[in-house]
C-alpha cells in the first residue's frame, strides 16, 4: 500500500486532530495499519482485529473460496437429499391414512440440513465470516485458544448468527460434526519466525506465528484429529506453504487421509485439501 493511501485510510478512521496525530504516531513506531485501523479488509468485507491477534493476509481467500466450495457441494447434496425426502413425505401420508408409517418421521429440520463448517486457529474468524456472509443458511462456529482472538472474532461472526468457542482447537466443542473443517494454522519454523517481517514478529501473538520445530506440529494434530469431528463427506482444508506442502501431504496421508494439495500463484497461497477415502 502506497504512503498517501494509508494517509487517507488514517484521515477517515481519525475524530480529529488529537486522534489523527495519535494514529500516525502508532504508525511511525512501527504498529501494524491494520491495528491502527482496528479493521482489516478481507475479501471484501472489513473485518474487527485488535493488537496483538493475527492479521488475516490475503493469501488466505485461497482457504475461502476452497471452503465456500465445499460448502456450496454440501448444500447441493442436501438440497436433493430434502427433495428426495419431500417426495417420500407425500407417498407417507397415503400410507399413514391406511395405517402405516408416519409421513413426518422422514422430515429433517432446517437446523439438521443445513451445511456445516468449523474454522480452528481462527484468528479473527475471517473464513468463518465470510462463508457465513455470503451463505447465511449455513451453520458456522471458530475455535480459538487466544482470548483476544476469541473476543474479536465473536466481534465478527456472532453477529452474523456464527458462534466462537475458545479452546485448543477441537477441545472446546461439545460434540456434532462439521461438513467443513478448515485451519490457518501458524506453519512457521520457531527457527524462522526472526526472519518474518517486524510488524508480524514484533506485534502478532508468537501463538499465531510459530508452528514448532517444522512448522507443522499443528498440522500433525489436525490430521490425527480431524475426522473424528467431519461428517461423512466432508473435506479439511489447511493452509500450508509451497515448500511445506509434500511434506503436509504425507503428515495427512499417513493419518488415513485422501489429499490435493491447491496452488493460486496469483495469490502466492498453497492449501492442503484433504477428504477420506
Amino acid at each position: 500500500m502506497f504512503a498517501e493511501d494509508e494517509a487517507r485510510l488514517l484521515l477517515d478512521e481519525a475524530r480529529d486532530a488529537a486522534q489523527l496525530e495519535r494514529l500516525v504516531a502508532r504508525r511511525v513506531a512501527g504498529e501494524p495499519l491494520e491495528y491502527v485501523l482496528g479493521w482489516v479488509e478481507f475479501a471484501g468485507l472489513r473485518l474487527a482485529v485488535a493488537p496483538g491477534v493475527f492479521v488475516p493476509r490475503r493469501r488466505t481467500e485461497l482457504l475461502l473460496e476452497l471452503a465456500q466450495e465445499a460448502v456450496s457441494i454440501r448444500a447441493a447434496r442436501e438440497s436433493t437429499s430434502g427433495d428426495t425426502a419431500r417426495e417420500s413425505t407425500s407417498g407417507g401420508a397415503a400410507r399413514e391414512s391406511a395405517g402405516g408409517p408416519p409421513g413426518g418421521s422422514t422430515r429433517r429440520s432446517r437446523m439438521e440440513t443445513a451445511p456445516s463448517l468449523l474454522e480452528v486457529c481462527c484468528g479473527v474468524a475471517p473464513v468463518a465470516t465470510a462463508v457465513k456472509r455470503r451463505m447465511p443458511e449455513a451453520s458456522v462456529v471458530a475455535s480459538d485458544l487466544d482470548p483476544a482472538a476469541v473476543a474479536v472474532a465473536r466481534t465478527n461472526l456472532e453477529t452474523l448468527g456464527g458462534t466462537v468457542v475458545e479452546g485448543d482447537l477441537f477441545a472446546a466443542l461439545s460434540g456434532g460434526r462439521f461438513d467443513v473443517i478448515v485451519a490457518n494454522a501458524p506453519y512457521v519454523p520457531s527457527s524462522e519466525v526472526v526472519n518474518m517481517p517486524r510488524e508480524a514478529r514484533e506485534f502478532e501473538h508468537p501463538l499465531a506465528l510459530d508452528g514448532g520445530d517444522d512448522g507443522l506440529a499443528l498440522h500433525r494434530r489436525i490430521a490425527d484429529e480431524a475426522a473424528a469431528w467431519l461428517a461423512p463427506g466432508g473435506t479439511v482444508l489447511v493452509e500450508t506453504s509451497r515448500r511445506q506442502a509434500p511434506r503436509d501431504r504425507e503428515i495427512f496421508e499417513a493419518h488415513g487421509w485422501r489429499v490435493e494439495l491447491v496452488r493460486d500463484d496469483e495469490l502466492d497461497a498453497t492449501a492442503v485439501r484433504a477428504t477420506r477415502p
